[in-house]
């Protein structure tokens, strides 16, 4: 044991006894392909052992915005490590592919072997919903860098699809019908909004159930990223997918177009689905335009799937069948961009 580094702010030992805390967490996650244990240099996966003909690697990564300050706030860490899974997972899976594996990397000021576990248990949870595994990652002691109670938390996922079934938008059309996957809250983007509204201009207390919320209001913002892959990859088994985009920061305008062919557009229509409670309270406390809200949020929808108008009852079928809440909220038109009646 380093006296010397312990003196300079990186506690060695505190660093093993996290290691050790979280290899439950991680053995969880394992999955046909994965070889080797935790503990290597690097993680190991065997692509063979999945049988594809012509595979293709899709990757992503991504972390959880300021989503950590109301963690930190709260104290509470055992879901955001679910989020970060969610927004790397969720990312791959609107190209076709299936998450294989997964890597995290923690930046903390001090380490807390207590606190690294719970995040690491969240990204073991997330990494389970996927089926996806967690072969390594990274801890990271850093003092002076981060104040001794603050972290900093991103991932990386690697997925395959076959290179004749990746979803790149090609096949969309005209006349196309557009199903949305209900989100389970925010999720984790336009926090960095959330926190003005709910901090600097009304200086509200998270653990209080304001009116119009049936929850408190930290619970209600720290719900995590709901990951669609089990689902999606049932549709994706049965049906020919045109296009598929995950609802992340820009919301409706930025993302939805990027699963359609050029010179195409989505049109929405208004009160086919749920908007979700914490949505109207937030636009509310704001006096935000709803258009704003659009461009910023989920508004309660996480994920869409762009389907030809004769799968869309094959496909809602499905979904219902695995748990999630599906609704056919627009089509595809020929006018660029997103617009709603």
């Amino acid at each position: 044991m380093s006296e010397q580094y312990k003196n300079a702010g990186v506690d060695l030992e505190a660093g093993y006894e996290s290691v050790e805390r979280i290899k439950k967490h991680i053995s969880a996650t394992h999955r046909l392909g994965v070889m080797g244990n935790i503990g290597s240099f690097g993680g190991l996966f065997d692509l063979s052992a999945l049988n594809y003909k012509n595979p293709v690697l899709v990757s992503g990564t991504d972390g959880v915005g300021t989503k950590l300050k109301l963690a930190f706030m709260m104290d509470k860490h055992d879901t955001i490590g679910q989020d970060v899974v969610a927004m790397c997972v969720n990312d791959v899976l609107a190209q076709g592919a299936q998450p294989l594996l997964f890597l995290d990397y923690i930046a903390v000021g001090k380490n807390h072997p207590e606190k690294i576990e719970a995040i690491v248990k969240g990204v073991s949870d997330g990494c389970v919903l996927a089926n996806c595994a967690l072969v390594g990652g990274e801890t990271a002691e850093m003092p002076d860098m981060y104040e001794e109670d603050e972290y900093d938390v991103a991932g990386f996922t690697v997925g395959v699809v076959e290179k004749d079934q990746i979803i790149d938008g090609s096949k969309t059309k005209a006349g196309d019908v557009v199903i949305g996957l209900a989100s389970s809250g925010v999720h984790s983007n336009g926090f960095s909004l959330v926190r003005k509204l709910i901090f600097k201009d009304h200086d509200l207390d998270l653990s209080k159930t304001y009116e119009g919320l049936s929850k408190p209001l930290g619970e209600t913002l720290l719900t995590p990223t709901r990951i669609y892959v089990k689902a999606v990859s049932e549709v994706m088994k049965k049906i020919d997918v045109h296009g598929v985009a995950h609802i992340t920061g820009g919301g409706f305008h930025e993302n939805m177009p990027r699963c359609l062919n050029k010179g195409l557009g989505i049109e929405i229509e208004k009160g086919t689905w749920e908007v979700l409670e914490i949505f109207h309270f937030l636009q509310k406390l704001g006096n935000i335009e709803e258009d704003e809200m659009y461009h910023v949020f989920n508004m309660g929808i996480g994920m869409i799937l762009v389907v030809d108008e004769n799968d869309v009852d094959a496909a809602l079928s499905i979904l219902k069948d695995m748990g999630e809440k599906a609704f056919v909220i627009g089509e595809v038109t020929s006018q660029e961009g997103i617009s709603f009646k």
